[in-house]
Protein backbone atom coordinates (compact mmCIF):
# COMPACT_ATOMS: atom_id res chain seq x y z
CA UNK A 1 0.00 0.00 0.00
CA UNK A 2 1.18 3.24 -1.09
CA UNK A 3 2.38 5.96 1.46
CA UNK A 4 0.63 9.17 1.51
CA UNK A 5 0.70 11.85 -1.59
CA UNK A 6 3.17 14.53 -0.70
CA UNK A 7 3.18 17.50 -2.95
CA UNK A 8 6.26 19.57 -4.06
CA UNK A 9 7.58 22.69 -1.77
CA UNK A 10 5.94 25.69 -3.32
CA UNK A 11 8.21 28.59 -4.58
CA UNK A 12 6.86 31.79 -4.89
CA UNK A 13 8.51 34.40 -7.61
CA UNK A 14 8.31 38.39 -6.83
CA UNK A 15 9.43 40.60 -9.63
CA UNK A 16 10.03 42.08 -12.72
CA UNK A 17 9.26 45.90 -13.77
CA UNK A 18 6.52 47.72 -14.87
CA UNK A 19 6.94 47.26 -18.76
CA UNK A 20 6.58 43.99 -20.30
CA UNK A 21 8.51 41.42 -20.90
CA UNK A 22 11.26 42.74 -18.86
CA UNK A 23 14.38 41.36 -18.78
CA UNK A 24 14.02 40.46 -15.34
CA UNK A 25 10.42 38.96 -14.99
CA UNK A 26 11.55 36.39 -18.25
CA UNK A 27 15.08 35.13 -15.70
CA UNK A 28 12.05 34.99 -12.81
CA UNK A 29 10.32 32.92 -14.63
CA UNK A 30 13.10 30.65 -16.02
CA UNK A 31 14.07 30.05 -12.82
CA UNK A 32 10.34 29.14 -11.67
CA UNK A 33 10.35 26.67 -14.38
CA UNK A 34 13.56 25.38 -13.43
CA UNK A 35 11.92 24.85 -9.90
CA UNK A 36 9.07 23.38 -11.47
CA UNK A 37 11.26 20.79 -12.77
CA UNK A 38 12.03 19.66 -10.16
CA UNK A 39 9.18 19.24 -8.51
CA UNK A 40 7.74 22.39 -7.11
CA UNK A 41 4.63 24.61 -7.39
CA UNK A 42 4.87 27.59 -8.26
CA UNK A 43 3.10 30.88 -7.81
CA UNK A 44 4.50 34.00 -9.87
CA UNK A 45 4.01 37.93 -8.81
CA UNK A 46 5.23 39.62 -12.02
CA UNK A 47 5.54 43.09 -12.93
CA UNK A 48 2.29 44.04 -13.98
CA UNK A 49 0.54 43.09 -10.62
CA UNK A 50 3.38 44.56 -8.88
CA UNK A 51 2.96 47.71 -10.51
CA UNK A 52 -1.32 47.66 -9.25
CA UNK A 53 -0.01 47.19 -5.75
CA UNK A 54 -0.71 50.14 -3.53
CA UNK A 55 2.43 51.44 -2.06
CA UNK A 56 2.38 50.17 1.52
CA UNK A 57 0.37 51.96 4.29
CA UNK A 58 -0.09 50.83 7.64
CA UNK A 59 -3.21 52.53 8.30
CA UNK A 60 -6.83 51.96 8.94
CA UNK A 61 -8.29 51.35 5.59
CA UNK A 62 -6.66 47.55 5.54
CA UNK A 63 -4.64 45.92 3.25
CA UNK A 64 -6.11 45.62 -0.68
CA UNK A 65 -6.92 42.29 -2.16
CA UNK A 66 -3.59 41.99 -3.54
CA UNK A 67 -1.58 43.12 -0.77
CA UNK A 68 -3.56 40.16 1.08
CA UNK A 69 -2.72 37.71 -1.93
CA UNK A 70 0.80 38.29 -1.98
CA UNK A 71 1.31 38.39 1.97
CA UNK A 72 -0.64 34.92 1.86
CA UNK A 73 1.66 33.35 -0.82
CA UNK A 74 4.11 33.92 1.05
CA UNK A 75 3.05 33.04 4.57
CA UNK A 76 2.74 29.81 2.47
CA UNK A 77 5.84 29.47 0.58
CA UNK A 78 8.64 27.16 1.48
CA UNK A 79 10.81 28.90 -0.66
CA UNK A 80 11.11 32.12 -2.30
CA UNK A 81 12.86 33.92 -5.37
CA UNK A 82 12.68 38.00 -5.45
CA UNK A 83 14.26 39.34 -9.02
CA UNK A 84 14.57 43.23 -9.52
CA UNK A 85 16.64 45.44 -12.19
CA UNK A 86 19.39 47.05 -10.66
CA UNK A 87 18.14 50.73 -10.18
CA UNK A 88 21.10 53.14 -9.20
CA UNK A 89 22.92 50.64 -7.85
CA UNK A 90 20.17 49.29 -5.53
CA UNK A 91 16.66 47.24 -6.00
CA UNK A 92 13.55 48.90 -8.18
CA UNK A 93 10.52 50.99 -6.53
CA UNK A 94 8.27 48.63 -7.27
CA UNK A 95 9.80 45.16 -5.75
CA UNK A 96 10.88 46.95 -2.66
CA UNK A 97 7.04 48.28 -1.96
CA UNK A 98 5.83 44.51 -2.24
CA UNK A 99 8.61 43.31 0.21
CA UNK A 100 7.38 46.28 2.22
CA UNK A 101 4.37 45.33 1.80
CA UNK A 102 5.19 41.74 3.86
CA UNK A 103 4.80 43.85 7.16
CA UNK A 104 1.38 42.46 6.85
CA UNK A 105 3.16 39.09 8.33
CA UNK A 106 4.48 41.04 10.81
CA UNK A 107 2.32 39.41 13.95
CA UNK A 108 2.63 35.72 12.64
CA UNK A 109 4.11 33.30 14.49
CA UNK A 110 7.04 33.26 11.38
CA UNK A 111 6.63 36.56 9.92
CA UNK A 112 8.06 38.08 7.05
CA UNK A 113 10.57 35.00 5.22
CA UNK A 114 11.69 33.87 8.63
CA UNK A 115 13.39 30.58 8.27
CA UNK A 116 12.97 30.39 4.46
CA UNK A 117 15.18 30.26 1.17
CA UNK A 118 15.31 33.44 -0.66
CA UNK A 119 17.25 32.89 -4.43
CA UNK A 120 17.87 36.14 -5.77
CA UNK A 121 18.09 37.25 -9.31
CA UNK A 122 19.50 41.16 -10.50
CA UNK A 123 19.25 41.86 -14.08
CA UNK A 124 21.54 45.41 -14.65
CA UNK A 125 23.01 47.17 -17.80
CA UNK A 126 26.15 47.17 -15.81
CA UNK A 127 28.45 45.25 -13.15
CA UNK A 128 28.69 47.42 -10.49
CA UNK A 129 24.63 48.19 -10.35
CA UNK A 130 24.40 44.38 -10.24
CA UNK A 131 26.73 44.01 -7.61
CA UNK A 132 25.58 46.59 -5.32
CA UNK A 133 21.84 45.83 -6.19
CA UNK A 134 22.94 42.32 -5.02
CA UNK A 135 24.16 42.92 -1.76
CA UNK A 136 21.31 45.52 -0.81
CA UNK A 137 18.58 42.96 -1.33
CA UNK A 138 20.47 40.09 0.45
CA UNK A 139 20.73 43.08 3.79
CA UNK A 140 16.56 42.94 3.25
CA UNK A 141 16.56 39.41 3.45
CA UNK A 142 18.34 39.01 6.72
CA UNK A 143 16.30 41.91 8.32
CA UNK A 144 13.45 39.95 6.95
CA UNK A 145 14.29 36.97 8.76
CA UNK A 146 15.04 35.05 5.68
CA UNK A 147 18.23 32.87 4.72
CA UNK A 148 20.08 34.05 1.10
CA UNK A 149 21.13 31.18 -0.91
CA UNK A 150 24.76 31.10 -1.48
CA UNK A 151 24.78 31.86 -4.65
CA UNK A 152 22.39 35.16 -6.24
CA UNK A 153 22.77 35.58 -10.00
CA UNK A 154 23.78 38.91 -11.14
CA UNK A 155 22.80 39.26 -15.06
CA UNK A 156 23.33 41.81 -17.52
CA UNK A 157 20.15 42.88 -19.09
CA UNK A 158 21.83 43.89 -22.80
CA UNK A 159 20.93 41.03 -25.11
CA UNK A 160 20.36 38.50 -22.62
CA UNK A 161 17.27 36.31 -23.99
CA UNK A 162 17.40 35.16 -27.74
CA UNK A 163 13.99 34.96 -29.65
CA UNK A 164 12.57 32.25 -28.62
CA UNK A 165 13.22 33.63 -24.78
CA UNK A 166 16.04 31.29 -23.66
CA UNK A 167 19.33 33.13 -22.26
CA UNK A 168 21.95 33.71 -25.20
CA UNK A 169 25.07 32.31 -22.85
CA UNK A 170 25.43 29.25 -21.04
CA UNK A 171 27.06 31.02 -18.39
CA UNK A 172 23.96 33.27 -17.94
CA UNK A 173 21.53 30.06 -17.42
CA UNK A 174 23.81 28.46 -15.16
CA UNK A 175 22.85 31.40 -12.86
CA UNK A 176 19.52 31.10 -13.30
CA UNK A 177 19.37 27.41 -12.86
CA UNK A 178 21.71 27.86 -9.79
CA UNK A 179 19.42 30.24 -7.72
CA UNK A 180 16.40 28.08 -8.40
CA UNK A 181 18.43 24.73 -7.66
CA UNK A 182 19.62 26.26 -4.30
CA UNK A 183 16.51 27.54 -3.37
CA UNK A 184 14.57 24.01 -3.75
CA UNK A 185 17.67 22.05 -2.43
CA UNK A 186 16.96 24.39 0.80
CA UNK A 187 12.58 24.37 0.98
CA UNK A 188 12.86 20.45 0.22
CA UNK A 189 15.13 20.35 3.38
CA UNK A 190 12.69 22.99 5.38
CA UNK A 191 9.49 20.84 4.62
CA UNK A 192 11.29 17.63 5.69
CA UNK A 193 12.55 19.29 8.89
CA UNK A 194 8.75 20.98 9.29
CA UNK A 195 7.49 16.94 9.28
CA UNK A 196 9.51 15.72 11.23
CA UNK A 197 8.61 18.51 14.41
CA UNK A 198 5.27 18.39 13.50
CA UNK A 199 5.08 21.95 13.15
Amino acid sequence: MSGPFIVGPLVVGVGGTPRAGSATERALALALRRAEAAGARTKLFGGEFLERLPHFNPGPGGPSPGQTELAQAVREADGIILATPGYHGSLSGVVKNALDTLELTRDDQRPYFDGKPVGIIITADGAQAGGTTLMAVRSIIHAMRGWPTPFGAALNAANLFDAVGECREAKDDWQIATVADQVMEFATMRRAQVRKDGS
